[in-house]
């Protein structure tokens, strides 16, 4: 298949292999981009005959994913980053895909593993990660996009490849660094973008009010203040993160956009674990737009159960599970059950509760609960 793997990596020792190993039976061409490693990234890279190439780091990760591309040797290219691993890959659909729909991008879907308060975590997501090199390139100092070279819109197809990413899984201070990182590069890329909105060649706007920079740059900013909502309620600020995804649904946003979703849902968790639940209750607004999956159902259960609205806490809950796909694990099966033992536990409702812990299964926090409840009972 006329496909490159193009990845940007530093100090990637201990994932890089892996990666290059879930790649190797497909015998695509590799090609590393290396950043600066002072640890055996190289080596083990060259192990695994990549092509390596010495990229010096500008604090920009789309010059350092187009440099990777610029190397590729085939026309279509799959960029993946050096903690993801190919968990399936059908190349013969691929292939057929990519030859018909050659001006289009391949979406691959993506499972994020991580643990958060001694609990395994997942949720999964469609990425644009297929192009081809001479019509796309990344666009934005981080968190960084695939946009058309000629700035024009473009459509999408869901290619048959799944990865594991394992990114998000650090330790409190390791998750520290890199939001610090993320906020500084964001907050830089975030003030660019304002200034070229605002500004006007010669001073003066275009005929029609704005020029075609002034308008890209304008779609860009709430796309920006979305990452830097999510830095901070990672950092765990979530007062911070409130303010920031305020910001970014102030704009005339398309609701059917995957982070104006996923930016709705985070900015409710936020919401919630800032003490802020009454204003959380504004979701009621916006549910005939977002109310349409589960994860918005789930959240909507804990705004309800954070403000004592236990009936329709359950009723939410309920319908969750009637979704059969999610984005966070759970949040349409053991996670509602959970929930709604909780509701039952502490309205007294033992039986109610014990049945729903049950219908958990083997999660952990419903299993210790159902301990306590067969001393007590």
């Amino acid at each position: 298949m006329d496909l490159s793997v193009c990845i940007i990596a530093k100090n990637e020792e201990n994932n890089i292999g892996r990666c290059l190993k879930c790649l190797a039976p497909y015998g695509f061409e590799v090609v590393v981009a290396d950043t600066g490693s002072d640890d055996r990234t190289v080596e083990i890279a060259r192990d695994y005959q990549a092509n390596v190439y010495s990229f010096a780091w500008c604090d920009d990760f789309a010059a350092a994913k187009n440099f990777a591309v610029s190397k590729a040797s085939h026309p279509y290219v799959l960029v993946l980053d050096a903690d993801e691993f190919v968990e399936e890959l059908d190349d013969g659909r691929l292939a057929e895909l990519i030859a018909s729909h050659p001006e289009e991008v391949g979406r691959i879907r993506r499972r994020n593993v991580f643990t958060r308060n001694g609990l395994g975590q997942e949720n999964r997501e469609w990425i644009n990660r297929i192009f081809a090199k001479e019509s796309f390139c990344y666009e934005g100092r981080i968190h960084e996009q695939v946009t058309a070279r000629d700035g024009g819109a473009y459509d999408t197809y869901e290619a048959p490849v799944v990865i594991l990413h394992t990114g998000y899984d650090l330790t409190g201070e390791e998750r520290k660094r890199k939001t610090e990182r993320n906020i500084i590069l964001l907050e830089r890329e975030l003030e660019e973008l304002e200034r070229q909105a605002a500004a006007s060649p010669d001073g003066a706007a275009s005929c029609g009010g704005q020029t075609e920079r002034q308008a890209a740059a304008g779609e860009q900013i709430p796309y920006i203040l979305y990452q830097l909502g999510k830095s901070h309620y990672m950092a765990q600020d979530y007062a911070a993160a409130c303010d920031y995804f305020s910001r970014g649904l102030s704009y005339d946003l398309d609701p059917r956009l995957e982070y104006v979703i996923d930016m709705v849902e985070t900015y409710g968790y936020a919401l919630l674990n800032s003490g802020q639940t009454q204003e959380a209750l504004f979701f009621e607004n916006i549910y005939h737009e977002f109310g349409k999956n589960a994860d918005f159902l789930f959240l909507m259960g804990l705004i309800y159960m954070k403000n004592a609205r236990f009936s329709d806490a359950v009723q939410e809950f309920l319908k969750a599970t009637s979704y059969r796909e999610c984005r966070n694990q759970g949040v349409n099966s053991y996670a509602a059950f959970y929930n709604i033992g909780v509701i039952y536990e502490c309205l007294g409702d033992l039986a109610q509760a014990k049945e729903f812990y049950r219908k958990s299964g083997d999660y952990a926090p419903a299993e210790a609960r159902l301990q306590v409840l067969r001393k007590m009972l």
